[in-house]
């Protein structure tokens, strides 16, 4: 399971349809307002 960078949840990478890569690293979301947040500002949720 991946864990959604915005709210922490937890999301099925086999079954997601909210992705995006960041830096060479996918990032799956739960919902579109976390992948909006997520696009709009990715250092803000990346400590790598």
């Amino acid at each position: 399971m991946a864990v959604d960078p915005v709210c922490k949840m937890e999301v099925d990478e086999k079954t997601a349809k909210l992705k995006t890569e960041y830096k060479g690293k996918t990032y799956y979301f739960c919902a579109p307002g976390c992948k909006k947040m997520f696009e709009a500002n990715p250092a803000k949720f990346v400590t790598s």
